[in-house]
């Protein structure tokens, strides 16, 4: 995955950033990764599993992810689904106790300006060789 002046875009922990998901196709640009660039000024750079917990704290702060929007092509989020968040709504998240677990290699190395990594690293997601994104 790259950044948008083409270079390739490195996750928290240093490495190339993975893709994040493709069903349902997440991302700031619609490219199933947590890549960031000028215009992303809500930072949509933490890959998370959601889950419901945090489902039900984003609809109570007003960003309802899991009703469908089928004129956004949008159906909705369920738990298990991952997303790249707004890194502010994480750490948000975070501090309410309702953070979802994190996929670290896919979450982009600029969340780091708002989140702590030992925040991330408390909640990080260890995918299983079975799943995929």
């Amino acid at each position: 995955m790259t950044d948008t002046v083409g270079r390739p875009g490195r996750n928290v922990l240093g490495g190339p950033l993975q893709a994040c998901s493709y069903d349902p196709l997440t991302g700031f640009f619609r490219d199933g990764c947590c890549s960031t660039g000028p215009d992303d000024h809500g930072s949509h750079t933490v890959c998370a599993r959601v889950t419901g917990a945090f489902l039900e704290f984003s609809r109570q702060r007003g960003n309802d992810l899991s009703t469908p929007r089928p004129e956004y092509r949008f159906k909705g989020l369920e738990a298990g689904d991952r997303w790249c968040l707004c890194a502010a709504r994480w750490l948000e998240a975070y501090e309410a106790g309702a953070a979802p677990p994190v996929v670290l290699e896919a979450t982009h190395e600029s969340a780091l300006s708002i989140v702590p990594m030992k925040a991330l690293l408390a909640h990080a997601w260890v995918q299983r060789p079975t799943e995929s994104h």
